[in-house]
């Protein structure tokens, strides 16, 4: 029968994407790897791939759509001796079958059951058509989908009997659900979470600037949902923030003493370099914070995979260079430009710029000296780098002197980092940037 090519979940976070491209047209051949569509999530164009073989019977969604939903089906497969007359009777018809489908469905697969099927068709809809976690569709029949909601099985754990590994009724009958939690009667029933205060509507804010030239300029998927998530994350986390001053001049001194050496190599290293190292070294020397929030928990990471903040066009990026307090800082700088770089392309993989226990915000370059950044889920904080400055500060003799100091500022969910293990932390920061021979050794 026709095979439905389905809108593809590119990221565990993706609910929607633009189909920028399509790579074939009606009537082309396809195997299994072949690209066929370029996909625009939130973060990055990626191409995407066929799972099946056949021929693109029809394309149900047209090139440059925007806010096509996970799992939508956006093409039609054909196999060999199905034509595009097959399409209507078969793979585009809803998936919550009607009663005579059902009935068929029952029919063909067998059992006492056929015979109530039309009536429980008609009283409960088949489930929506499961996809496994890559976005990938799990193929099972209307009747085996609604068992298995019944039994509260994963559809993606269970090994289909049928055509081409199709699910059907025996496989879900077989298998058994995971054991659910007993509901607590006694307790009350929770109050309902107050509604978030929304603001104007988008007429209404045009409407304060009736009269006034202004351009409207629209949001694209990437704006979306930097609003979203930044938004949920100032609601839901509760921020608190520490800061202080650092002392350059050693690191300063130190940086270009390597720079020096490491010319021949065309290696160049940057303070942003050793705010990664220092910040790595840091999440080891005070594990219990190299932590994330995973809402009924707290994951404590073993590894200090670092996020940094890198601007592109309309948003930012925060690639995450992963065993970070592993490598050495011409690696680390290396790792960072390339992918500073392919942030900017758009080119970054799903993997590449999720995950992190701890982000780097740094506008130093940008002559801002000091600023508050928003803890960015799930990880537990994010340090907000300033410019380095001189300033007149007290020398440990007492004499007053002039220092290049640089202020930071780090932003903590207090779910997972106390106080006092906060300051912890932004500490041993502190330590590694003001000697930061140590960070070699």
């Amino acid at each position: 029968m026709p095979t439905e090519i389905l809108m593809p979940a590119l990221s565990p976070t993706m609910e929607e994407g633009t189909l920028a491209k399509w790579l074939v047209k009606e009537g082309d051949t396809v195997s299994s790897g072949d690209l066929i569509a370029e996909i625009e999530t939130d973060k990055a164009t990626m191409e995407f791939e066929a799972v099946d073989e056949g021929v693109v019977g029809k394309i149900l969604i047209a090139e440059g759509s925007e806010g096509v939903k996970v799992n939508t089906p956006i093409a039609v497969l054909l196999e060999d001796g199905e034509s595009a007359d097959d399409i209507d009777t078969s793979a585009a018809k809803p998936e919550a079958a009607p009663a005579a489908d059902a009935a068929q469905e029952a029919a063909a697969e067998g059992g006492s059951d056929a015979a109530a099927a039309p009536a429980a068709a008609s009283a409960t809809p088949a489930p929506a058509a499961p996809a496994a976690a890559d976005g990938s569709r799990i193929f099972a029949s209307p009747l085996a989908r609604r068992i298995a909601a019944d039994k509260g099985l994963d559809l993606a754990s269970i090994k289909g009997s049928g055509p081409r590994g199709r699910i059907i009724k025996v496989d879900v009958e077989n298998a058994t659900a995971a054991p659910k939690a007993e509901a607590k009667t006694a307790a009350p029933a929770a109050a309902p979470a107050a509604a978030a205060p929304a603001g104007p509507s988008a007429d209404a804010v045009a409407k304060m600037y009736e009269g006034r030239e202004f351009e409207e300029v629209k949001l694209d998927g990437m704006r979306k949902t930097i609003a979203a998530r930044l938004t949920e994350a100032k609601q839901t986390i509760p921020h608190f923030y520490l800061r202080r001053d650092i002392q350059l001049d050693a690191l300063l001194k130190f940086r270009s003493q390597l720079n020096k050496q490491l010319e021949p190599r065309g290696v160049k290293l940057s303070v942003n370099d050793f705010i990664i190292k220092a910040v790595a070294l840091a999440l080891q020397s005070v594990p219990d914070a190299n932590a994330v929030w995973a809402g009924d928990r707290v994951l404590k990471m073993k590894a200090s995979d670092v996020a940094v903040a890198v601007a592109i066009e309309g948003g930012l990026f925060t690639p995450v260079l992963q065993d970070s307090d592993m490598k050495s800082l011409s690696a680390l700088s290396a790792e960072m430009k390339d992918l500073a770089k392919r942030a900017r392309d758009r080119k970054l993989a799903p993997h590449e710029y999720q995950g992190g226990a701890f982000a780097i915000s740094n506008l130093g370059m940008f002559g801002i000296d000091n600023f508050d950044a928003i803890v960015n889920p799930p990880h537990a904080g994010i340090l907000a780098v300033g410019s380095g400055v001189k300033k007149p500060v007290v020398g440990a003799d007492g004499e007053l002197t002039v220092a290049t100091a640089m202020s930071v500022t780090m932003s903590v969910d207090h779910r997972v980092i106390d106080g006092a293990l906060g300051a912890d932390l932004l500490k041993a920061i502190v330590d590694n940037l003001e000697n930061p021979m140590v960070m070699l050794a």
